[in-house]
């Protein structure tokens, strides 16, 4: 079974950081556009590095790869190649036998992969509906599992082991 798993927001939490920024220069955060211009300029090497990994992900991950239950990637936004290399950087220190898939901040997730039949564990409503409209299966990550999703939610990654 394909499991694809996003990288900010589950892997690492850089959400808080990246909002923090925004915040800071005055960018709404709604404002897509000029959160992608924002993006475009920062250091993701020191990001991704300085960046606390998201209960134990990475740990995680590694469980979920000696299961064999799985074909996993990672499956991440990225709004500048310079936010591709740093992710890519990371994930090859720390998965360097996990696909890692790149996908253009501007295209769908959904439109990049075959997605019937597989999962997709992000935590980003807008991922999933997409996800799950073109057949696939949308798992919602939170870290607040006392939450109601539309979605079946886990907030440690291994949790798919039980779902599957």
């Amino acid at each position: 079974m394909n499991l694809y798993i996003d990288f900010d927001g589950v892997i690492l939490d850089t959400i808080p950081l990246l909002d923090r920024i925004l915040l800071e220069r005055n960018i709404d955060l709604k404002d897509e556009y000029k959160k992608r211009e924002v993006y475009a300029r920062l250091d993701w090497e020191k990001i991704v590095n300085e960046t606390p990994q998201i209960n134990d992900s990475i740990k995680h991950i590694d469980r979920l790869r000696k299961s064999n239950k799985f074909n996993i990637a990672i499956l991440t936004h990225v709004n500048s190649m310079q936010e591709a290399i740093a992710k890519i950087n990371y994930l090859e220190k720390e998965l360097p036998d996990i696909t890692k898939i790149i996908v253009p901040k501007e295209i769908s997730k959904a439109k990049m992969l075959e997605t019937k039949n597989a999962i997709l564990v992000d935590d980003y409503g807008v991922n999933l509906d997409e996800w799950s409209k073109e057949g696939g299966i949308s798992i919602k990550f939170s870290t607040k599992v006392d939450k109601v999703y539309k979605y079946k939610s886990i907030s440690k990654l291994d949790q798919l082991l039980d779902l599957f």
